[in-house]
C-alpha cells in the first residue's frame, strides 16, 4: 500500500478538490472513492469529501496497490504531426495522461496510440508505456514524439538523456521578467512533505537548466519561450516559481487564485527537434497554441 502525506498550508475548500489539485496523478472521483473507503485521514482521522482544510492539518491518503494490467486500445482522436516505420510525433492535448497510471487507468495517450498503431503491442516494448521516451505534464499540452520499435526508442532514449533534444516551450508567467533573456540554474528534488511534487534542493538534488526569453509583455503577465536543457519532472513549473513568475493557472506551483483567467496552466510544448533515431536526419516539429490558450492571449491583447 502506498501512503502519501499532504501538509496544509492555507484553506483551499473541500478536502476531494484539494488533493485531486496537489495529486493530479488521481482524479477526483478516485480520491472520492478513497475518502468514502476511510482511506483518506485528517489528523489521524477519517472525514467527508466536503469537509473544508484548515492550515495545520496533515492529510493521510493510503492509495491500495493495484495489479497493474496491460493497457488497451481505444479509439480517440490523434494529432499526428510525423509518422513513419520507427516513430511517430503528436500535438498532445491538455487534460490527456500520457500513460496509465493509479487514478488513470484508461483514457491516455498510450490507449489511444495502441488503438492507431496496433503493431506497438508486438514491438518488444515495454507493455504499460509502449514506445513512452518522454513526457508531458496532463495539462501541458504540445509536441510528443513515440518510438514505434525497441531500437528507435532505445535511440532516442539516448538523446534525452544526453540533452540532445531542443524543447521549445511557450509559458505565460505572473510578472514582468529582467532581464528579458536569461537562465535558471537550480538543482532539484523531490519535496519531502508532498511526494508527488518537485522543488529547488536546498543541497544536493539534480542539476536542472532552464533557459527563456521574453516574447510578448502583458499588464502583469509575460509570454516567453522556454528551453529546458534538461527534462527534470515539472522543470520549468518549479524554475519559474523559484524566481516569483509562476506559471499562470497553475495551481499547484502557482497563484491558487490568480488575477488571470486561464482554463489551465499556461504551458505548451511548442517546438522540439532531433535526430531521427534511424536515417540520422534532423527533425522539427511545431504545434501552434491551441485554442484555449490563444484565447487567453486575445484576452490580454484586447485588454493593452
Amino acid at each position: 500500500m502506498e501512503e502519501l502525506l499532504l501538509r496544509v498550508e492555507a484553506p483551499e475548500g473541500r478536502l476531494d478538490r484539494y488533493i485531486a489539485d496537489r495529486l493530479p496523478q488521481f482524479s477526483r472521483s478516485l480520491v472520492q472513492r478513497l475518502i468514502a473507503s476511510g482511506r483518506v485521514l485528517v489528523n489521524g482521522a477519517p472525514t467527508k469529501a466536503s469537509y473544508c482544510p484548515l492550515p495545520g492539518d496533515v492529510i493521510q491518503i493510503r492509495v491500495p496497490e493495484q495489479t497493474p494490467q496491460e493497457p488497451v486500445a481505444e479509439r480517440m482522436p490523434l494529432q499526428i504531426l510525423f509518422e513513419d516505420a520507427d516513430m511517430l510525433v503528436v500535438n498532445k492535448p491538455a487534460g490527456i495522461v500520457v500513460h496509465p497510471s493509479p487514478g488513470h487507468p484508461k483514457g491516455t495517450l498510450v490507449n489511444a496510440l495502441l488503438a492507431h498503431r496496433p503493431d506497438l503491442v508486438r514491438a518488444d516494448l515495454d507493455p504499460q508505456r509502449p514506445g513512452i521516451v518522454h513526457r508531458l505534464d496532463r495539462d501541458t499540452s504540445g509536441v510528443l514524439v513515440v518510438a514505434t520499435n525497441r531500437e528507435a526508442q532505445a535511440a532516442l532514449q539516448a538523446q534525452f538523456k544526453a540533452h540532445q533534444v531542443q524543447k521549445t516551450y511557450l509559458a505565460l508567467l505572473y510578472g514582468h521578467l529582467t532581464p528579458p533573456e536569461g537562465a535558471i540554474e537550480a538543482p532539484l528534488e523531490r519535496d519531502p512533505e508532498h511526494r508527488q511534487r518537485m522543488r529547488v534542493a536546498p543541497e544536493g538534488g539534480r542539476y536542472a537548466r532552464t533557459e527563456y526569453c521574453v516574447r510578448e509583455v502583458f499588464p502583469g503577465c509575460t509570454l516567453v519561450e522556454a528551453r529546458p536543457l534538461t527534462g527534470r519532472t515539472h522543470q520549468l513549473r518549479v524554475h519559474f516559481c523559484a524566481i516569483h513568475h509562476p506559471v499562470v493557472g497553475d495551481r499547484v506551483y502557482g497563484y491558487r487564485r490568480g488575477a488571470i483567467a486561464s482554463p489551465r496552466q499556461f504551458l505548451h510544448a511548442w517546438k522540439l527537434a532531433l535526430t531521427h533515431p534511424t536515417t540520422g536526419a534532423h527533425l522539427e516539429f511545431t504545434a501552434e497554441l491551441p485554442e484555449d490558450l490563444a484565447a487567453v492571449l486575445q484576452m490580454l491583447r484586447a485588454q493593452r
